[in-house]
């Protein structure tokens, strides 16, 4: 276990400096990230797309983006990474959001083997005023990804992208957008470093049995 956070610590130093590293190991396949999200007005819409085009820009990623009513379980067991996308309603995440994370049990059936363990997870929201809840509702998310044993980031912003869609901005702006390609990009790269981490240490782990 030791070995495998100093590999970790490694590729994350990598990262920094020579971000091709991490990437350029030999049978890695590539990255995939799920991008999920529910929108009514559109806004957690551009935001969802903003977050793709981020994870796609990192070489190796694959993105698939789709609204949460409509991910199967392959989409989400196969995925490196979720992002969760929500508007804010009353400051807490949309019901259809809070159903598909309900879900991940009870129709997909993640515990008790905790079957989502050590995917990263990150969240994204829109809501209409500048204080209308956007954190709380982003806390909620990554805190249901917390209780599945996933490694949540940020990017974007303090707990991850956000957009405030009404008064003096009204819609998503071009910074709100860059904020979000941003937690793509960050995601993807946290994603590839963990990845490469665990199968350096299989690797390692092969090489002792042989």
């Amino acid at each position: 276990m030791l070995q495998m956070w100093r590999l970790l610590l490694l590729c994350a130093v990598s990262l920094v400096a020579t971000p091709t590293i991490c990437w350029s190991v030999d049978g890695r396949g590539p990255i995939h990230v799920l991008v999920a999200y529910h929108s009514l007005s559109g806004y957690t819409e551009q935001m969802a797309d903003a977050v793709a085009q981020g994870a796609r820009a990192v070489p190796g990623t694959q993105v698939i983006i789709k609204r949460v009513g409509h991910v199967t379980a392959e989409d989400l067991f196969a995925a490196d990474a979720i992002v969760l996308g929500s508007p804010v309603y009353w400051s807490n995440m949309a019901a259809e959001v809070k159903k598909f994370i309900d879900d991940w049990q009870f129709k997909f059936g993640v515990f008790p083997e905790f079957k989502l363990k050590n995917k990263v997870g990150a969240a994204f929201v829109t809501g209409g005023q500048i204080s209308s809840g956007k954190e709380l509702t982003m806390l909620s998310i990554l805190a249901a990804m917390l209780g599945n044993y996933m490694v949540v980031v940020s990017g974007g912003g303090a707990f991850g992208a956000s957009a405030t869609t009404e008064g003096a901005s009204p819609g998503v702006d071009e910074q709100e957008l860059a904020a979000a390609r941003e937690l793509g990009g960050r995601v993807a790269e946290v994603a590839a470093a963990i990845n490469t981490g665990f199968e350096l240490q299989q690797r390692q782990t092969n090489g002792i049995r042989q």
